[in-house]
């Protein structure tokens, strides 16, 4: 994938340049499997399988743009980054940035309306961050 988009982002100050750090990498990815599998369990509150989902995606996509060698602070550039740091199309970033929105909501304003369809193509969402991370080379 070429970083010519990612360059310009630096350019503009949204992303910074920092060298890949493969513990960092890592422990991103480690997070982000507990996080998933415990978002799995039926037994925890939609709102929590919810954040739990949710902050495992936010992991996976940071670990993917921190692979190509950038560093965000802001959460949403993370998920609108995808497409240069592992190809993957709006099917996949439109769920994470409503998902973002409603987690925002619920963090910001107290309000928390998570459905289940919402959960199910978060959960999804995750899975393929998970699947297309997991075939990255290790960081030398």
């Amino acid at each position: 994938m070429s970083s010519n988009k990612l360059d310009n982002l630096v350019k503009t100050g949204s992303l910074k340049r920092e060298p890949p750090d493969q513990q960092e990498f890592a422990g991103l990815v480690k997070s982000a499997r507990v996080r998933l599998k415990d978002a799995g369990l039926a037994i925890l509150s939609i709102e929590s399988r919810f954040d739990l989902a949710y902050n495992a995606a936010h992991a996976l996509a940071h670990s993917a743009l921190r692979w190509h060698g950038y560093r965000s602070e802001n959460r949403y550039l993370v998920f609108q980054c995808l497409p240069h740091t592992l190809g993957l199309g709006p099917e996949v970033w439109r769920v994470l940035a409503k998902c973002h929105d409603q987690r925002n909501l619920a963090e910001y304003q107290g309000h928390i309306e998570i459905d289940e369809q919402l959960l199910i193509d978060l959960l999804h969402a995750a899975k393929i961050l998970l699947e297309s991370v997991d075939v990255l080379t290790p960081i030398n």
